[in-house]
């Protein structure tokens, strides 16, 4: 959500970001937050925004603590936002970008795996992989 704040120069970039333009591309999370409580004062309680703007906000925390907005930590991420990760990474890895060809998928299962227990909450990682094959079948269909 946040990302349509960001600049195309930096999405679209086809070489490693700068540490300027990497911490301007991080503040994409906290941009999706702002841009969807400005809709929730505007529209009745729907309680799918409330999900929706942790999503936003924390898709980027990591297990082990290092990630950002916050740097929260294990349980601290909020279970939808460690789900979330998860997806998104996944997404990324599989999908063509100005910087990258796509992974496929089963490279992209073996990278998260990698990341169980320090980008990703190991219960989910094992979860996520026990579907792996719905997960590709989706992904291909989608594709």
């Amino acid at each position: 959500m946040g990302r349509i704040r960001i600049r195309a120069e930096g999405l679209l970039k086809r070489t490693q970001l700068t540490d300027e333009e990497f911490l301007n591309m991080k503040s994409h999370a906290l941009y999706g937050k702002m841009l969807l409580e400005k809709l929730e004062d505007k529209v009745p309680s729907q309680k799918f925004l409330e999900y929706a703007i942790v999503l936003a906000h924390r898709h980027h925390e990591r297990w082990d603590g290092t990630g950002y907005p916050d740097g929260l930590r294990g349980d601290e991420i909020p279970l939808q936002a460690r789900m979330m990760s998860i997806a998104d990474v996944y997404d990324a890895l599989v999908s063509d970008r100005p910087y990258k060809k796509a992974y496929t998928h089963d490279q992209a299962i073996q990278l998260i795996i990698e990341g169980s227990g320090s980008q990703f909450d190991p219960n989910l990682t094992d979860l996520f992989t026990s579907l792996s094959s719905k997960i590709r079948i989706i992904s291909e269909a989608v594709v």
